[in-house]
């Protein structure tokens, strides 16, 4: 089978396509063809093996285990291991493969979940890694209520795009930080309000909001706290923004942690708990109309390392998507 393989770490010019071995399942996994896979965040980390600490916690310390990139993906089950119940062969599946820049990719059972009715197969690839992180970042770290102030912060980006519907499917009253290119997709998305940080501070004015989603990386805690009010929650996503090779923007996460100890205002980020069950949530918030994937551009399997450079440049729309 062709994949986009990278060998070392290092840009986007190491991508390459190659042939390589079609991958059988074992048990517990899944065979899937892959039909389309998301281009989230993580996969320009994985590319890079920055910061460091992802090589200690088993990516690698060299080099990477896995040479084929990607890990979000749409297609259908070619094949299953043993002691899978959940999917037969030819079900149309949505979910987490790691190496899903290639056409065929092995899953975990549990990473995977029936195809939404009401997505095409490039829409739903875009769902997996973006929109389970957002569903646990509204749900179980911001802890969205009905009636609540939320501001998202890099809301036409893959995660944000998610965050803002869901935080409005729990009811909350939601704004959007953006760029002025970027504004017509985070008002289509439903936001209630759309800032151009270009021109607008967040945190200007009498506005204060119970909860803060920051997808960016790019504004400091202080400034992310005179945004929200005095008891209100700042969930960090990602590992994005300024810092160096070992921690990147993972040490404003800790010290937003460490911050979180005082009284008051809750500070602090997470790691995505990867799992069937918020899969079929979001199967769920998807069929009944109240979220979609925003998919902004599509490339070929040859064209992985455009879509890469295009995600690092920070001019992508929505998710960027792979077909094959």
């Amino acid at each position: 089978m062709q994949a986009a393989i990278r060998r070392r770490y290092g840009s986007a010019d190491l991508v390459h396509l190659e042939e390589i071995d079609r991958p059988t399942p074992k048990p517990g996994q899944v065979l899937v063809h892959v039909q389309a896979a998301g281009v989230d965040r993580g996969v320009s980390h994985l590319m890079t093996g920055k910061p460091y600490l992802m090589r200690i916690a088993g990516f690698g310390l060299r080099a990477p285990k896995n040479p084929v990139l990607g890990r979000e993906l749409a297609g259908t089950v070619e094949a299953i291991g043993s002691g899978v119940t959940r999917f037969k062969p030819g079900d149309q599946v949505f979910g987490i493969g790691e190496g899903s820049f290639a056409e065929y990719v092995v899953a975990r059972e549990d990473r995977l979940a029936p195809k939404p009715q009401n997505l095409s197969l490039e829409q739903a690839s875009a769902v997996g890694v973006s929109a389970l992180t957002a569903l646990q970042a509204v749900r179980d770290h911001g802890h969205v209520k009905a009636g609540q102030e939320v501001l998202v912060i890099g809301a036409s980006g893959g995660v944000g795009t998610f965050a803002l519907q869901i935080a409005k499917a729990y009811g909350a009253r939601v704004t959007g930080v953006c760029s002025t290119s970027k504004m017509e997709i985070v008002r289509s998305v439903g936001a209630d309000r759309v800032i151009d940080y270009t021109s607008e501070d967040f945190a200007a004015g009498e506005h204060r909001y119970d909860v803060v989603i920051d997808t960016g990386g790019n504004s400091t805690l202080a400034h992310l706290r005179s945004a929200l009010t005095p008891d209100g929650t700042l969930v960090i996503v990602g590992g994005e923004g300024a810092g160096g090779p070992w921690f990147g923007g993972i040490d404003r996460q800790l010290r937003a942690m460490m911050l979180s100890r005082s009284k008051g205002q809750k500070l602090g980020s997470f790691i995505c708990k990867e799992n069937h069950e918020d899969l079929l949530i979001l199967k769920d918030l998807i069929e009944a109309a109240k979220l979609t994937s925003v998919v902004g551009k599509t490339y070929s399997l040859a064209a992985v390392p455009e879509a890469i450079r295009d995600l690092e440049s920070g001019r992508a729309r929505g998710k960027l998507v792979i077909t094959l």
